[in-house]
């Protein structure tokens, strides 16, 4: 029987970085972390805004740990300055910064029960039992694991030591929680799931959460807005749709989802729409969103596999936005097939179909002669 996913408790996310009034509440500005002559981080300015999910993605080595650990005072930046709540956080230490850290290895005692791991911090600060029992308890049925309190972190689930470590940090209070990959050792399943009780309590909370990811779908789940870093640097930031439907740059375009990228040539702009040449594909394109550019000037335009329709006859209109092929391969994955065409230069192009009838025989197949095309909305053109 399929679980169903946690019910959002509250309305769609709010939007404070649309507000030309709203005072960021994490700035990182201009920071830089060298170690010898590699930059980890490299004259990074981001501001976050009070109650966002925020999403670092990027590839291993992109430097978006590192930020995480400047955040946190886990690591001493180079150059720049972080400002947490409006206060110069640069030099202060990191037990004295209103944040906590979830770690990919959760790092629980393994000879304290749930409740002692999650009391830990608490007692260290020597806070009154009562009030240390409180807050446990009221931590420990935010994340559900009533029941387990006086088990051992041997006794646990994978899922439940994700719980245990993500109440230890909650129970402190931060203003910002950082979560550096915590999921990563869940599998699919448990993750999928585990991400959306992550929005719902951060939601129910109203804290500040910066999480660190290399997958992308995790990202555009659980963030209300995600930064991509590449090389220490910070390539686009936006909420996961403006990432996913509007990428900033090749490496933007391809790190996040599937898709294909076509080399063009500027032609001519006519009223809304661009123009532009495709000699290898033997058609124009044509796209809804124009950028400057000068004639005959390189240009790049992806686009998405699922914006592509595949079909066996030829579109009504074949001289923009439409290609012939051979279907070369195809990925049953399910919900979806992706049709790999080979193009008559030997360029290949990818569309994606939802299996939405439960097919013996495809009415599109191997070898097959097919025709791809698609509408001025679905080419992003790209400069770099």
């Amino acid at each position: 029987m399929a679980t169903a996913p946690p019910v959002r408790e509250r309305g769609p996310r709010l939007e404070p970085w649309q507000d030309p009034d709203a005072v960021p509440f994490v700035r990182i500005q201009g920071v830089t972390k060298t170690f010898g002559a590699t930059y980890a981080v490299d004259n990074v300015t981001l501001d976050i805004y009070k109650g966002e999910f925020f999403a670092l993605l990027g590839p291993s080595g992109c430097g978006k740990s590192t930020l995480l650990r400047i955040i946190a005072g886990l690591e001493r930046p180079t150059a720049g300055r972080v400002i947490i709540d409006g206060q110069d956080m640069t030099e202060v230490p990191p037990w004295r910064r209103p944040v906590n850290m979830m770690f990919q290895s959760y790092a629980l005692f393994p000879h304290l029960s749930v409740r002692k791991n999650i009391a830990f911090g608490l007692e260290q600060e020597r806070l009154s039992r009562a009030e240390i029992a409180e807050r446990v308890a009221e931590v420990i049925r935010l994340v559900r694991l009533e029941g387990l309190e006086d088990r051992k972190p041997d006794q646990l689930s994978g899922g439940q030591k994700q719980r245990v470590a993500l109440a230890r940090a909650l129970v402190k209070q931060p203003k910002v929680l950082l979560l550096d990959e915590p999921l990563a050792a869940l599998d699919k399943r448990l993750r999928d799931q585990t991400q959306l009780e992550l929005v719902n309590i951060q939601d129910r909370l109203g804290l500040t959460f910066v999480i660190v990811t290399h997958d992308q779908e995790e990202a555009m789940t659980v963030g209300s807005r995600m930064a991509i870093m590449r090389d220490g640097q910070i390539a686009q930031v936006g909420t996961p749709s403006e990432i996913y439907e509007y990428p900033a740059s090749r490496f933007v375009a391809e790190f996040v989802g599937e898709v294909n990228i076509i080399e063009a040539r500027f032609s001519r702009v006519e009223g809304t729409m661009m123009w532009l040449r495709a000699p290898r594909l033997g058609c124009e394109i044509v796209t809804d969103r124009p950028v400057p550019a000068l004639p005959g000037e390189p240009l790049w335009v992806a686009v998405r596999p699922e914006k592509m329709t595949i079909s066996k006859e030829p579109p009504a209109e074949t001289g923009y936005n439409a290609v012939s092929g051979e279907v070369y391969d195809i990925e049953y994955l399910g919900d979806v097939s992706v049709y790999h065409v080979r193009l008559e230069d030997g360029q290949f192009l990818r569309a994606t179909e939802a299996n939405k009838l439960r097919l013996i025989e495809r009415p599109i197949t191997w070898d097959d002669r097919v025709w791809l095309s698609w509408g001025p909305d679905a080419s992003v053109v790209l400069r770099e």
